[in-house]
């Protein structure tokens, strides 16, 4: 995997995602941060899109950090329309939330999530947890081969 390669962040609020980018920070995962705001800009950025229409639509993040309740579309929506495309299916998505819904969860692994963590609340626990993520996803996990048989 690229050193360089990218975290798509998912998060519609500030604090949320300013925090999300300090435990990141903290954790000593230095990979960039590409952050938007809703569901459906996650699925503009990633399909090259809108205001992202000039982005390579090859060039995906190593992994999307997905939050559950956003605007315009939520992110069970977002992980469906990434699993019916092709060109997406297999990307790595983490389920970031705060939801401690059952329902939430089971419905995210019947879509096919690769993992859903709760954010923790003490900002100590929060910056382990995203050291954690940080250390699987970019350095131990290995993502499928670019041509699949």
């Amino acid at each position: 995997m690229k050193a360089a390669q990218t975290l798509l962040l998912v998060e519609d609020n500030d604090d949320d995602a300013e925090l999300t980018t300090m435990a990141f920070r903290d954790a000593n995962i230095t990979n960039p941060i590409v952050r938007v705001g809703d569901g459906a800009e996650a699925l503009d950025y990633l399909f090259a899109r809108g205001k992202y229409a000039t982005r390579n639509v090859t060039d995906l993040p190593a992994v999307v950090l997905l939050d559950l309740k956003l605007p315009r579309l939520n992110g069970h929506e977002v992980l469906a329309a990434l699993r019916a495309d092709a060109r997406t299916r297999h990307l790595p998505v983490v389920i970031l939330t705060s939801s401690t819904e059952d329902r939430d969860r089971l419905r995210a692994y019947n879509e096919k999530v690769n993992s859903y963590i709760q954010k923790p609340v003490d900002y100590d626990r929060f910056v382990t947890a995203a050291r954690q993520l940080g250390l699987y996803w970019m350095v131990l996990n290995v993502p499928p081969p670019e041509k699949r048989p």
